[in-house]
């Protein structure tokens, strides 16, 4: 599948999300499976979450926190790549206060408009959701402090491209600080081929050491890669239901090679 192509299946999964209210009820699927998902579930505190959008909440696709990871500072101007529903954006907007400001950037308009509702239900002022691709982010050169991102970058196509565009944004000292998925070890072609895979976070996921050299020769330095969370066959079990006969296979192909990973880098 080329980019293209792959890029306007992620965008109609995602925009028919976004009109669902972000929910994976009914086993539609988001960014890495259902609800009852290992990978998205528990990602969130109570206190980080409350007084959020029920709406926003429940967009909530990811792999990570990656709010937590990136210690954000009051004034400090982050971009969230692949913002989805928004709760990062908007948990950013809390931490670098009312000085600091929080830009969200998604391809999808559906989830883009649900961002906003999002925003406007929370209250939140120093946040700006923008249109657009990570390969191509629609910032000038040196203007954020942070890039963060929960689960997208493993969706993209052309890897290499969102580092070299998250460094050109990032201010010198900038810091990269996202969530993603990773593969520890070879991963089998089948998984790599199945489209619904890309759409679920898996097939699409950087080994790590690939992920740690496409970071390094796009600029940055002190990159490090922290698995958090190790998925088992079983797990890919649930994640690949939807597959039907094919679950099975694929799923003791996983076996082992999956894990959600904080991925960190400085621009120099």
């Amino acid at each position: 599948m080329d980019a293209e192509s792959l890029r306007a299946s992620i965008r109609n999964r995602y925009g028919a999300l976004a009109v669902a209210g972000g929910s994976c009820a009914g086993g539609t699927g988001g960014c890495c499976g259902t609800e009852s998902d290992p990978i998205t579930r528990d990602l969130y505190s109570q206190a980080e979450t409350t007084g959020l959008p029920a709406a926003a909440v429940l967009a909530s696709l990811g792999c990570g926190n990656p709010t937590a990871l990136a210690e954000l500072r009051p004034g400090e101007t982050v971009l969230d790549l692949g913002s989805g529903g928004g709760i990062d954006v908007l948990l950013s907007a809390r931490r670098v206060g009312p000085t600091g400001k929080a830009f969200g950037l998604d391809m999808t308009d559906e989830m883009l408009a649900l961002a906003r509702r999002n925003q406007a239900a929370a209250g939140v002022e120093n946040v700006e959701f923008l249109k657009g691709e990570i390969e191509a982010i629609p910032l000038p050169d040196n203007s954020v402090d942070v890039i963060i991102s929960n689960c997208v970058i493993n969706l993209a196509a052309e890897k290499g491209t969102v580092f070299r565009e998250a460094f050109r944004v990032l201010r010198p000292g900038g810091r990269f600080a996202v969530s993603d998925i990773v593969t520890l070890g070879p991963v089998a072609p089948e998984v790599r081929r199945n489209v619904e895979l890309w759409m679920g976070c898996v097939a699409g996921a950087l080994e790590v050491a690939e992920f740690e050299r496409l970071l390094t020769e796009a600029g940055f330095v002190e990159v490090s890669i922290e698995p958090t969370r190790l998925y088992s066959a079983a797990d890919a079990s649930e994640l690949l239901a939807q597959l039907g006969d094919q679950a099975p296979a694929l799923a003791a192909a996983a076996e082992g090679k999956f894990a959600s990973a904080f991925v960190r880098g400085t621009k120099p």
